[in-house]
């Protein structure tokens, strides 16, 4: 497989979400705005990309009876560096994502991509999944939260795009905990059935 074709398989064709199904937790509670989507997708980026270009130097001096807890300590390290730097610079969206930047640690996608992947090949190739890895992940995080965000407030980035008497009414259900499971199920099923098609 070339460096392109590592780089972007998790664009679709292992996208985390919406082929691999993986990650529900906060894809499910953060895609409620395109803000925070983005803000939770770069997060997850960032620690994916750095775990496993670090995993994959040590992979050779990790022993492997230890090596998910050594994986973890990596991963965690990385989400402590993102959760402190988002605190301190982007405390509004910090407080949005709640704890959901921490439980990046536990992240199924990352640990994932570390046991499958970087934990067997080399800096480069491991550098580019991640890249790809997290850049499906965030582009499958900003298409649920802008279908939730214009239909359950009528805006993006708060500004109306829909109707004002829209605006005043949405269907506020699609920026609940329903809506997200909703929304998703039809993303896949048009996805599934595109598939079936093609």
């Amino acid at each position: 497989m070339t460096l392109f074709q590592e780089f972007t398989k998790g664009f679709y064709k292992e996208n985390p979400i919406f082929v691999l199904v993986l990650g529900m937790c906060p894809t499910l509670a953060v895609t409620t705005s395109i803000k925070n989507a983005i803000g939770m997708g770069l997060a997850a980026t960032f620690v994916l990309v750095c775990s496993n270009i670090l995993i994959s130097l040590l992979k050779d001096f990790i022993p492997d009876k230890v090596r998910i807890p050594c994986f973890i300590v990596v991963i965690a390290t990385f989400t402590t560096i993102i959760d402190l730097y988002m605190a301190a610079l982007l405390p509004e969206l910090h407080k949005n994502l709640g704890i959901f930047i921490p439980l990046i640690v536990v992240n199924c996608i990352i640990l994932g991509r570390a046991e499958a992947f970087a934990s067997k090949n080399n800096l480069i190739k491991s550098f580019f999944d991640g890249l790809g890895m997290g850049i499906g992940f965030s582009l499958a995080l900003v298409v649920i939260g802008t279908i939730r965000e214009i239909l359950g407030t009528g805006r993006i980035f708060d500004f109306p795009i829909l109707p004002l008497g829209y605006c005043e009414k949405p269907i506020l259900m699609v920026i609940l905990a329903p809506g997200a499971f909703i929304t998703l199920g039809l993303i896949l099923a048009t996805i599934n059935i595109i598939k079936r098609r093609v």
